[in-house]
């Protein structure tokens, strides 16, 4: 079943605002007919009451009332599945405010349509920087758990650590903590260009080809901590 244009009601910040046109969208499968009742709401959208209330309490829903229980109409339920897909999504409740509104001022099933395709582009450009940043950590970490020390480095050996400024030995420290290097630069007080030339200077003392191979010859000479 597939959601169309709908007569729809928003309230946000105390004002009604009318949804003429939502995009198609498609709906549960043997979605009961007519109003549905909280728990049906509920159930055909796998949610719980409490996301219902909260996206009422958030303005993203609203419901009628038939003596104290809420009820969902046609307009409610395809608003339910614009929602719900931009929640599958990962997209944030503060975007899907904003993209509600545009869609309250569409004046074209066309438009409404346009502008719902619009904001899934915009997500998947940030689903795909956000999978290049896990390639790039996965890399990082691979990096480090497939690092096998050189022969002549043994834990327990008598070989003196990599003579390292204390600029250098504290810079260390906070690479072995985690620190990007501009959060290095704020707390040494120097530029991030100056942190970017020491980095490079402690990774080729280390004789590693990157800061994960230093730190991890670090932490096994003992010279910063695990």
């Amino acid at each position: 079943m597939m959601a169309s244009a709908s007569k729809k009601t928003e309230t946000q910040g105390g004002e009604r605002k009318s949804i003429r046109f939502l995009p198609v969208m498609p709906l549960p499968d043997n979605l009961p007919e007519g109003r549905l009742a909280i728990a049906d709401m509920a159930n055909a959208f796998g949610v719980t009451h409490r996301t219902l209330h909260f996206y009422e309490e958030k303005g993203l829903l609203t419901a009628a009332r038939v003596g104290p229980m809420r009820v969902y109409g046609q307009g409610e339920i395809h608003q339910m599945a614009v929602v719900n897909t931009c929640r599958e999504t990962g997209m944030p409740v503060a975007v899907i405010q904003e993209l509600l509104e545009r869609l309250s001022a569409a004046q074209t099933q066309e438009e409404a349509d346009f502008v719902f395709r619009s904001a899934m582009l915009a997500r998947k450009r940030e689903l795909a920087a956000q999978q290049s940043t896990i390639r790039r950590q996965m890399q990082q970490i691979n990096e480090l758990l497939d690092f096998t020390p050189s022969a002549e480095i043994e834990v327990n050996d008598n070989a003196p650590p990599a003579h390292l400024t204390p600029a250098e030995l504290r810079c260390l420290e906070l690479m072995a903590e985690g620190y990007p290097t501009s959060r290095i630069a704020r707390a040494l007080d120097m530029e991030p260009g100056e942190i970017q030339v020491m980095e490079k200077t402690i990774i080729g003392k280390f004789d590693g080809n990157n800061r994960f191979q230093a730190i991890a010859k670090a932490v096994m000479l003992g010279i910063v901590g695990h």
